[in-house]
């Protein structure tokens, strides 16, 4: 699945782009979804497909299981003592928490959910590696939807450029393509060829999202 440039994934009505101000976007990713119905949004996939958006490939799993592997063994994913008060949850507005779906903190997987809007969500992870952010956000268009995952970077130590550039190659060429590839498969079983609703009952590792532990 291709990236998008960030001149498009900008122009976008999205609150993250201001929320997230000042925080590096480190690329942006897109997977284009056929019409099955008008009117889709985020909220409705997410339910539909009881919040399982990405099953990683098997080749996927091992890549990640090697990271935690490693992870572990050099403490990487521990979370900074001095990072605990700069969660992005702290940017959000009496307004954004109004408009929230989902609490602030609520857990999901590995990350936590900073806000969760009709058509947007924002979850983050922070460990001695990085402070990750992953928008997700789907956008209805002339000929189909396209669903778009942007993700962020903010350095935690001298050592984050360094294992992003380690870890950018596994990401580009195939962790995120598969997943993407994923997205399509949930969008197709959650609303299928008839238009209707049909929720997916599927094995959802959400460990295994996008840079889980990384």
């Amino acid at each position: 699945m291709p990236k998008v440039s960030t001149q498009e994934f900008e122009q976008l009505p999205l609150r993250v782009h201001t929320f997230l101000a000042g925080v590096p976007l480190h690329d942006v990713w897109f997977v284009d979804l056929p019409r099955w119905r008008a009117g889709v949004t985020l909220d409705d996939f997410l339910r539909t497909a009881n919040n399982c958006l990405f099953t990683p490939s098997s080749l996927v799993r091992m890549l990640l299981g090697i990271r935690l592997f490693v992870g572990r063994f050099f403490d990487w994913d521990r979370k900074p003592a001095a990072t605990a008060a700069k969660t992005f949850a702290t940017r959000l507005t009496d307004t954004d928490h109004s408009r929230s779906l989902a609490a602030a903190g609520t857990q999901d997987g590995f990350f936590r959910v900073v806000y969760r809007f009709e058509n947007e969500q924002l979850v983050e992870l922070i460990n001695r590696t990085v402070h990750a952010a992953a928008l997700s956000t789907l956008v209805e268009t002339a000929t189909g939807y396209r669903f778009y995952l942007g993700v962020y970077v903010r350095s935690v130590s001298r050592f984050t450029p360094f294992y992003m550039a380690l870890i950018d190659p596994f990401r580009k060429m195939i962790v995120y393509p598969s997943l993407l590839r994923s997205v399509r498969v949930r969008w197709n079983e959650a609303f299928g060829a008839d238009g209707k609703h049909k929720n997916v009952n599927c094995r959802c590792d959400k460990d295994m999202l996008p840079f889980s532990q990384s």
